[in-house]
This record gives structure tokens, C-alpha cells and sequence, in this order.
């Protein structure tokens, strides 16, 4: 049976949880270590926008600085996030594994799958959605949610999971959020363009779902961690280690709050490559 590490749960600041998933996705390129499994929460409201957005035409500044929201630009491609009450995970191993594929999609169809795993164990069934869906007209498209995509994991129809993926010489690193609570006021709120703020909330609400809608409030982030952590271990037939980040590991975390996700040249017009890809 093969092995992964997987991460403690805890949660950190915006630029410390980006920080730390790129990280363990640089330092698996250089030495193609073990694959790692993590779940982390955000100490502070953040609204993450994908690598390819326009920062000015679809975050609300001001909106974000009145409601104590930072703003973090992932490494990763995909529309924004309003992390506030949520359980994230980070998935980071060798794309051209017995386990995984090159194709990005299919890669999505295996993470989703032991996700859905770990969601029927609270009692939440989750399906999985090969083909895409349509937008309503007027739902904020600056948002992950209210964006279709296949493979993605739907409860009575509604979106509970939202994920994004970038890779680099034959590794990938999968984020993504499931929503232990959802308030579409305000994620309407700190997103652009405003429209109908009233009408927009409705579309998401009757889009999106949440962990705490579906399951109730006695399936918490612990609960939850480890019946995905169940899900993983059965479905890809491996065993998940604890473990800690190594000393590089931790250097280049550092490195990368310093000079990357805590700068606001990074956060707001971020750089173009070819081999980041996401939904």
C-alpha cells in the first residue's frame, strides 16, 4: 500500500495558506517527494481570486477593506473564493502516476470522487457531473460558485465543492473549498460588477449549498477532515502518514510570504504562464 503524508489541520493568515500549498508543490517538483494531502481553514476572511483574473474589474476594494476581507491572488487559475467559514483542501503529487493522469479532468474525476467519499460518510450525497452546466443569466460570474465546470460535485443540484489546479514538470497541486456555511449577501458584496446585489444573492443561493445546510451543525471541520481523510485512503488505496513540513519546505514558505503573496504588486496584477490551469 502506498504511502502520502498528510498535513495537521489548522488555520493560518490568506498569505501563509498560499505560501504553504506552493511550497510543497515547488519542493515536490525538485525532489518528487512523498504526495501530500492537506486540509486548512483561514484564521481571517480572504477573498482569493485565480491567477488569471482582473483584479480591478472583479474585486470590490472597498468593499473588501469595510468588511475586513484580505485579498489574496492564488497560484492557481479559477474565479474567486470568499474563504471565510469553510474547510480547504490541497492535494500535491505526480500527475503521471498510476493514480492520476497528464489529462486535467481526469485528474478532477479522481479528487472529486474521493471528496463525494468522504461527504457520504456525514450523510451528505454528493454527485459527480461530467457534463458542464448553464450559468442563469445575471449570476455574479466573478465567482467560483456561481461558474460550471465538469467534475464538479453537486448536492440536489447545487454546488458544495469549488476547485482549481496548476501543474509544472509532471506535478500537480488541486485547492479547493468546501463550504461549511454560505452567505451569498456578502460574497456578492466584495465581488464585481454589482448588479441587482438582491437578485444576484438568490441565483448563488439557489446555486450553492454548504456542508452545514446539508449536514447540520454536528459535522464540524474535524468531523469532516476525517471522514475525507477516509474517503482518500479507500478510494486511491493508499495510507496517509502525518507529517510536518520539512526545513526547505519551511524556508520556502517563508520566501514566498515575503516576496510573492504578501506583496501587492503579486495580489493585484499577478503574471501570465502557460502551465497554470483551472475552473
Amino acid at each position: 500500500m502506498k504511502e502520502w503524508r498528510i498535513l495537521p489541520f489548522g488555520k493560518a493568515g490568506a498569505v501563509e495558506n498560499m505560501a504553504v500549498d506552493e511550497a510543497v508543490f515547488r519542493e515536490n517538483i525538485r525532489q518528487k517527494a512523498l504526495p501530500t494531502l492537506r486540509f486548512y481553514g483561514w484564521r481571517n476572511p480572504a477573498l482569493s481570486i485565480g491567477y488569471f483574473q482582473d483584479y480591478a474589474k472583479e474585486v470590490d476594494r472597498e468593499a473588501c477593506r469595510k468588511f475586513g476581507v484580505e485579498i489574496i491572488r492564488r497560484p492557481t487559475g479559477g474565479k474567486a473564493v470568499l474563504h471565510e467559514q469553510e474547510l480547504t483542501y490541497a492535494v500535491i503529487a505526480d500527475a503521471d502516476s498510476d493514480l492520476f493522469s497528464p489529462d486535467i479532468l481526469k485528474t478532477y474525476r479522481v479528487i472529486s470522487g474521493c471528496i463525494a467519499e468522504g461527504l457520504a460518510k456525514v450523510g451528505i450525497p454528493a454527485e459527480m457531473k461530467a457534463d458542464e452546466r448553464h450559468s442563469p443569466d445575471g449570476t455574479l460570474r466573478a465567482a467560483c460558485f456561481s461558474v460550471p465546470s465538469r467534475y464538479e460535485l453537486l448536492v440536489g443540484g447545487r454546488k458544495i465543492c469549488g476547485s482549481a489546479q496548476m501543474r509544472s514538470h509532471g506535478v500537480f497541486l488541486q485547492h479547493g473549498s468546501l463550504l461549511m456555511a454560505f452567505d451569498p449577501l456578502r460574497t456578492c458584496a466584495v465581488m464585481l460588477p454589482h448588479r441587482n446585489m438582491d437578485q444576484d444573492a438568490d441565483l448563488l443561493r439557489n446555486a450553492v449549498t454548504s456542508v452545514g445546510e446539508q449536514a447540520g451543525p454536528a459535522v464540524g471541520e474535524e468531523t469532516l477532515c476525517r471522514a475525507l481523510r477516509e474517503g482518500f485512503e479507500r478510494l486511491l488505496g493508499i495510507r496517509l502518514r502525518e507529517g510536518s513540513l520539512t526545513p526547505t519546505e519551511e524556508a520556502l514558505k517563508e520566501e514566498l510570504m515575503l516576496k510573492k503573496y504578501g506583496s501587492e504588486d503579486w495580489n493585484r496584477e499577478g503574471r501570465k504562464s502557460e502551465w497554470i490551469s483551472g475552473f
